[in-house]
Order: structure tokens, then sequence, then C-alpha cells
């Protein structure tokens, strides 16, 4: 039971100073707590500059005023209350720090679609892509020896011009075609001579098409003189290629060569968390004796490495991989070398605090035995701690090899190899069927080494 205290004290030190008047009651941690949250909280929302939110804190503050009174009097209040409104007054700040918008989950589904239904339509299984094409040069700016219109030929596919062969930029002129493919869909496209730079031709925003009739004509299409490269820019005259393309599958469904590049891949990314672990076996085994703090009590100078050892897999283990990683890009490039190093890092830091917890929860019966014989320090460790800690080790390891399985995928993203690199690519490139094919290998091999580390776990537990 608490001494009483001035009730008007109390309450005016918890006016001034909230969770003063608890601590002057007697109620040191309560008052703490108070104090600490109602500073954070008003900190955060003089940063988020919501005046609405003032109130909340007003309520929270008078009611830490009441609360202080009322234990100085000897009487307990639910602390429910205040810290439900300061619950609500962070979810708020989160709110809108986040960016939370659930109107855009319904207003914006159309972005996502491509993407989704590309995940179902995966680049696995292809035919092969025969492709037609037709062109005719054309001049922009004229000279005074423009190209001829074109000639049409007996089976080759072939664009002539019906008017003009060279314009400037923003000028029109007319083309048609023959000997393509019928009644087949395609598309007219604009490139400098070299080939090096070409691009689909646009008109009114969509891309320019043509549909060619049962015998394989294209009817007249008026098209846009394009402007010219920046290399091209000022030279005068230049001569462009103005072709008509079309593409179709042929023969039968055969494996893509995405499928090959991301078995590869998926293969890298496996032995990518297998040589991350095995690095890591090598280092946190020895490691885990000196983090345990029955093997290390023996005198102060190991009691000290005991502490020392302890600090660093903490810290280590607070950094993510993918920091790492980025790290480890810098330091020995991009590639898959430097994602084991990440993985091996953090691994070593994960499985020497587990390793170590095993070794502190050994049955101590058998150490004493050993020790009666007059066995050193380390026959005890080798004939009476390691029989007893390696199936839990060997539980660990083969667990920690799924969790770097799935982790080596993310931290191709950054430049650490694997299937995560190719990912992050194709994703750029708005490759969403290459993507799609990377997500199920993903899926499908975490799944089976998920299943398989549960049985093998199960056996040595």
């Amino acid at each position: 039971m608490k001494n009483k205290k001035s009730p008007i004290l109390s309450s005016i030190l918890s006016l001034i100073i909230p969770g003063s008047g608890q601590v002057y009651a007697g109620y040191l941690s309560r008052g703490v707590a108070f104090f600490i949250t109602i500073l954070v909280t008003l900190f955060m929302v003089i940063w988020r500059k919501n005046d609405l939110l003032y109130t909340g804190i007003a309520v929270t503050w008078l009611w830490n005023v009441w609360d202080a009174y009322n234990l100085a009097r000897g009487r307990r209040l639910s602390s429910v209350t205040p810290f439900l409104i300061m619950a609500i007054i962070i979810y708020i700040i989160g709110w809108g720090v986040t960016g939370i918008n659930l109107h855009r989950l319904f207003t914006e589904v159309a972005d996502v679609k491509p993407l989704v239904s590309s995940l179902f339509k995966p680049a696995v299984l292809e035919r092969d892509i025969e492709e037609l094409v037709g062109e005719v040069l054309f001049e922009s700016p004229c000279s005074d020896s423009p190209p001829s219109k074109g000639t049409p030929t007996e089976s080759e596919p072939y664009i002539i011009f019906m008017d003009k062969t060279c314009g400037e930029p923003g000028d029109t002129f007319t083309i048609e075609g023959g000997n393509f493919w019928p009644s087949t869909k395609g598309y007219i496209w604009w490139s400098n001579v070299a080939g090096e730079m070409e691009f689909r031709i646009r008109h009114k925003g969509d891309y320019l098409t043509f549909e060619t009739d049962e015998e394989g004509k294209i009817s007249p299409i008026t098209v846009i003189v394009q402007e010219p490269f920046a290399e091209a820019k000022g030279k005068g005259p230049q001569l462009w290629r103005v072709q008509a393309r079309m593409k179709r599958e042929v023969g039968p469904l055969h494996p893509s060569n995405t499928f090959f590049l991301v078995i590869e891949k998926m293969i890298e990314t496996v032995f990518l968390a297998l040589m991350a672990t095995t690095i890591a076996i090598l280092v946190a085994f020895p490691i885990s004796f000196l983090a345990a703090r029955n093997m290390m009590s023996v005198n102060p100078i190991s009691v000290a490495i005991y502490y020392v050892v302890r600090t660093i897999l903490n810290v280590l283990r607070s950094v993510e991989p993918l920091i790492m990683a980025i790290i480890f890009v810098v330091w020995v490039g991009l590639g898959p070398f430097a994602g084991v190093l990440a993985l091996a890092v953090h691994s070593i830091a994960a499985l020497g605090k587990l390793y170590s917890e095993v070794v502190e929860s050994i049955d101590l019966g058998p150490i004493e035995a050993v020790t009666s014989t007059g066995a050193n320090r380390l026959q005890t460790i080798v004939y009476a701690v390691i029989p007893q800690v390696v199936p839990p080790y060997l539980a660990f390891t083969i667990y920690r090899w799924d969790i770097n399985v799935r982790m080596s995928t993310i931290i191709g993203f950054v430049g650490g190899g694997g299937l995560g690199y190719l990912l992050q690519q194709w994703i750029r490139l708005l490759m969403y069927k290459e993507a799609g094919a990377a997500v199920w290998a993903i899926v499908i091999v975490v799944a089976i080494m998920d299943f398989a580390s549960a049985k093998a776990r199960e056996k040595m537990i």
C-alpha cells in the first residue's frame, strides 16, 4: 500500500509535467509511462501540424491530472482510456504518414490488371515467331534527288509511295503495299538507315496499324513524317526506312528461352543460399560456444568474451540482408558472390544466436559425468555437449537454408545475383509474362524447400 500524498500537489505536478504527479505519489513506472507517451505523441502531432489531434493530447493530459489526484488519495484508475486515445492519435498520424488511400485500391485497378493477368500467362512455353517486313526509303528534308516511289514485286513484300517520297517533319505522305499475309494485322515502323534506332509510328496517340485484305494487300495509309533523331538533326537531307511489319506464331509449343533462363537463375539462387548457409555453419558453430553463458561463466575473461560475442551477433542480426547486399555489391561488384556474402554474414549472426541458446539449454548431467572423470574443458565439450546439440543444430541449419532461399530471391533486387536480379529487370521493362515465370519458379521452389525442410526437422527433433 502506497503512502498517501497531497492530492492537490500531485495534481498540480501532473498538470505542469505529465506523469510527475504519479511519481510523487509513489508510482514511478506509471508516471514515466505517462510522460514518455504524452511527450512522444505531442512531438508527432506538432510534426504533422494537425490541430485537431491536440484535442486528444489535452484530454489525455487532463486525465493524467485526474489520475495523479486519485493515486495520491490511494485510488488507482484504469489507464486503458488515455492510452487508447494515444493509440488512436498514433494510428491517425500513421495513416497520414504512410499515405494510405483506400479509394485508389478501387479506382486504379486497371493499372495492375496487365501484371496480374501476366502472372497466369507466364512466358514458359512459346512458338517460333515468323516476321514479314516490307520497306521503302523516305528522305527528310527533301534534296534535289529524292528516292524513288518503290517497285512492286511478284513474291516479296513491298511498300510503294502513292504521292511524295520526301518531306519535312510533320508533313504527311501515303503508302500502300502487297504480298503480305492475308487478313493479318501489322504495324508501321520508322528507323534510320543503319537500323540503330527505330520505333513504331504513332497517330493521334495510338500506334499506326494496318490490316491486309484477302489478297495480302495494304490499303492506302497516311503517315506523318517523323522528327529526326537527335544525331541526325541539322545534318541536311537524311534517308529513313518506312517499314510495314507483321509477326505471327508458327510451329508447335516448346519451352521458351525465358524458361531456360529462369531455371538457370533459380539453380543459381538455390546454390547461393546453400553456399551462404555452409559458410555460416562453419563460423557459427564455434562461435555458438563463445556466446553460451553456461560455457563461458568460468572466469572474468571468458565472461567478457561472452558479452563481446553476443553484442556482435546482435548488431549483425539487426542489419537487414538487403543493406548488407548493397555494401557487398559496392565491395565485390554485382553478382551472386555479393549475395552469398550478405546472406552468410546475416546467417552467422542468426545461427550463432540459435546455436548458443541450444547450448545453454543442454542437460548438465552428462557434463558433470564427463568432468568427474578428469576431462578438460575441450574434452567436456566434445563428449558431453556436442552429442546433445547436433540434432537441433541440424534442424536449425535446414531451417536457415530454407530462409536463405527465400531471401536470396530478394537479394537479387539490389544486384546480389540469382533470380531476383532478373525479376527486377523484367518488372522495370514491363515484361510481365517473363516476370510471371520467375514468380512461379520462386513459389514452386520455396514451397518444395519449405516442405522438405519441415519433414527433415521432424525427423531430427
